[in-house]
């Protein structure tokens, strides 16, 4: 009966989730896309928006832990609602500075934005509560497809919003972000146990580090996380430069290239994952996702025509939609589980410093060495995550394959 209740229990947070992040990345999805274009409008130049979206990164990357920590403590709900309130708080400044062309609150915008977007590890600590080794990649997917949804209609939104005026994407992106602090209030339970309450004050990530009964294979998933979001950020950066300049496409045809990328990780997320997972084995399909994503890269580097650019497109959309559900399962199955949420904020910071540092990186080397070296450069770093992935059976992580049941002779 017990189990029952907690399937039931899970069933419950897996939509509640999926509706929070999914809300919470179309409001990301409609302003990030056109922030150039705010920057510009306010005085600023392309240095200006490398600056301004690693100041969000850098405060993210801080941030992250200590409220994986609280979340640890306290409990996820909590911060999940602070995180939500925060971010709806932070557009309202977005949409005031659009409107009055103030480029420092505009700063301040998104420097709360990043100190205060725990919500994403604090809905992955929260599936972590609940859900089984066998259950967890499957969770973990219905979490990454509310993600994938988001990407894909918030950018489509958030153009059609601008007909309004500059400032109205940015409010409606509020409006959102308290719709779902309003769906967690009401509706979302706390899943943190009560013994694991006892989480001391002084926990950090080096206790996280320290305390986790895999070690080693934490450092692994760490390292896996930087070079996914290294290889992403070069993605973000560097896509739109790289078919302008090769195809002549507009913002439009960008567009529909990110869209097909989160539709694409939507359905694997939301569908495909936890069968093949069940299938392949975590580790297994880990490592083909980055090997498709290392391909992808590639691919993109050497596309100079629109079929083989929208195939690179493809594999690397489909290798993302593996790796983002599967890497949050390893982390919290590395974690000591009385530093969950510490660890899965860990986790989101490892991937915070690489797209702190990737955005720079990529632009310079987009500038010195050419359109392609980036993408190459993506495509070593993902080859490279792929030989540690392959590592990881060893350190007792992942799920196997279920066995094929035994034919009577």
């Amino acid at each position: 009966m017990q189990a029952m209740e907690r399937s039931r229990l899970l069933r419950r947070v897996e939509v509640l989730v999926f509706f929070t992040v999914f809300l919470d990345l179309v409001g990301f999805g409609i302003v990030i896309p056109m922030l150039p274009l705010y920057v510009q409008s306010m005085g600023g130049s392309a240095r200006t928006v490398g600056v301004l979206l690693g100041c969000f990164s850098f405060t993210q990357l801080l941030a992250t832990p200590l409220l994986g920590k609280y979340s640890d403590r306290y409990g996820r709900r909590p911060v999940i609602l602070l995180s939500l309130v925060a971010n709806a708080l932070a557009m309202g400044l977005f949409a005031l500075a659009s409107h009055q062309h103030l480029l420092p609150l505009l700063f301040l915008s998104r420097i709360l934005a990043g100190a205060t977007s725990g919500n994403l590890a604090a809905c992955q600590a929260a599936l972590a509560d609940l859900s089984t080794p066998e259950t967890r990649a499957r969770a973990m997917g219905r979490l990454g497809a509310g993600i994938g949804l988001g990407l894909v209609l918030g950018p489509l939104f958030g153009g059609l919003l601008a007909e309004w005026g500059a400032w109205f994407p940015p409010l409606a992106a509020g409006v959102l972000a308290l719709l779902g602090a309003l769906g967690v209030l009401f509706f979302m339970p706390e899943t943190h146990r009560a013994e694991a309450h006892s989480t001391p004050k002084s926990a950090s990530r080096f206790t996280a580090l320290r305390e986790t009964p895999r070690p080693r294979a934490l450092t692994l998933v760490l390292l896996l996380y930087f070079l996914v979001f290294l290889t992403m950020t070069t993605y973000q950066v560097a896509l739109a430069l790289l078919v302008q300049t090769r195809l002549g496409w507009s913002s439009k045809e960008v567009g529909y290239v990110f869209a097909l990328m989160g539709g694409l990780g939507f359905i694997i997320q939301g569908v495909l994952i936890g069968p093949l997972s069940r299938a392949v084995g975590e580790v297994r399909l880990l490592v083909l996702g980055t090997l498709l994503l290392c391909a992808g890269m590639l691919g993109v580097s050497l596309a100079s025509a629109p079929l083989p650019l929208i195939g690179a497109v493809v594999l690397v959309g489909m290798g993302m939609g593996f790796i983002q559900p599967l890497l949050s399962s390893l982390a919290s199955q590395a974690a000591n589980p009385s530093y969950l949420g510490v660890t899965l904020g860990l986790a989101q910071s490892s991937g915070g410093l690489a797209r702190t540092v990737g955005p720079v990186a990529s632009g310079a080397l987009y500038s010195s060495l050419g359109p392609s070296v980036p993408f190459a450069a993506g495509a070593i770093a993902a080859f490279v995550a792929a030989l540690l992935a392959s590592l990881l059976n060893r350190e007792g992580l992942g799920r196997e394959p279920h066995p094929k049941p035994a034919t009577k002779s």
